[in-house]
């Protein structure tokens, strides 16, 4: 089975909330959406359920053009960030709702439900109510019922966002085991590139209603093939910068110039736009050709076992990450340095014109 999205779009009102958009997802496959808030995530989502029609394209599933069926007709189902359970009921009955409405029988009912609610650690819940439980089993339950609709087609909405912290990292690590036997197609929604590459499958990266690249999670992470992705899949957003290529130095524009090693060696000369993820800044020089910036020191954020630094370069504002607590003076100059083989080059327009070395080597 496969779910095809044709030259999709949906505008509301005038506003394009997608744009012609193509995409083939294939069945036992987990696909994140990965995108800041208002990218599109939610409204792709809501297309391939049926709950939208697209205002162009169409949606086939398995072969067939789907694009004016009814949600309640097609194989779909679909938690979101919310915690959707029905109060009333016990947390049995939210479980096993989707299977009376099929008009399954008592027993596969039962079978289904202990089933699911053993992999969801929910087994000494069944007899209670969903506001008798944390938010992390209130969760659990609506995920239990999407699992045994026995859905062709499961769509996870932030499912996790509302968790804390100890809660989501479980989920996260269960949520591709608990579904991986179901043989449907998963599609997970999130904001956080972290949570694509624990995930892992594939990922589509979305900026502004579009769709900027899809493919295997790694690949896509270590491989953009724009700025706009490599700005999606880093978290922080990674750092740009603004180079020229002449003969075989680098020029950054503010006086200072490099030797063309790494991904630069074979660039032919001409302006470029250069990016490094924030983990790759380093307060240390760690190699003899590492790249070394000065730049004022705006913001210091202590994690714990990691600082943030902001720094402002000649107008640029980067943001480094680097291990340990660090007592810097705001406002000082601060001295950085990067390797060459963590920079991605790409061309004025974005477009990718070649990955950082780190990223292709075997």
């Amino acid at each position: 089975m496969s779910l095809v999205l044709e030259g999709v779009s949906k505008a509301v009102n005038g506003q394009t909330h997608i744009y012609p958009t193509d995409l083939e997802l294939q069945t036992g496959t987990m696909n994140v959406l990965l995108g800041p808030t208002s990218s599109g995530k939610t409204s792709l989502m809501r297309l391939m359920a049926g709950l939208d029609v697209p205002n162009s394209g169409k949606v086939i599933w398995d072969g067939q053009d789907v694009t004016g069926m009814r949600v309640q007709d097609r194989g779909v189902a679909m938690v979101y960030q919310q915690f959707i359970n029905y109060p009333s009921m016990s947390v049995y009955d939210n479980i096993a709702s989707p299977m009376r409405l099929l008009g399954q029988s008592t027993d596969q009912i039962d079978a289904a439900v202990k089933k699911a609610a053993d992999l969801m650690k929910l087994s000494p819940f069944l007899d209670r109510k969903p506001l008798e439980l944390s938010g992390g089993q209130q969760q659990r339950c609506a995920l239990a019922r999407a699992l045994v609709k026995d859905a062709g087609l499961v769509l996870l909405d932030e499912p996790l966002a509302n968790l804390d912290y100890k809660l989501r990292e479980e989920l996260r690590a269960e949520i591709p085991k608990i579904f991986e036997e179901a043989g449907s197609i998963f599609v997970y929604a999130t904001t956080e590139p972290e949570e694509a590459l624990l995930l892992g499958g594939n990922t589509a990266t979305m900026w502004e209603g579009r769709i900027t690249q899809f493919g295997l999670t790694p690949i896509v992470y270590r491989q953009p093939v724009n700025a706009t992705t490599a700005r999606v899949f880093s978290d922080p957003p990674m750092n740009f910068l603004k180079i020229k290529k002449s003969g075989g130095k680098l020029l950054f524009g503010d006086g200072q110039a490099a030797p063309a090693s790494g991904s630069f060696t074979g660039l032919a000369d001409g302006d470029y736009l250069a990016g490094f993820r924030p983990n790759h800044l380093e307060l240390r020089k760690q190699s003899t050709d590492a790249l070394e910036f000065t730049g004022k020191l705006s913001v210091t954020e202590i994690t714990g076992s990691e600082t943030f630094i902001h720094l402002n370069h000649h107008g640029e504002n980067w943001v480094g990450l680097v291990h340990g607590v660090k007592n810097l003076e705001i406002g000082a100059a601060l001295d950085v340095y990067l390797d060459p083989s963590h920079v991605y080059i790409f061309a004025e327009d974005g477009t990718s014109v070649a990955p950082a070395s780190y990223a292709t080597a075997a």
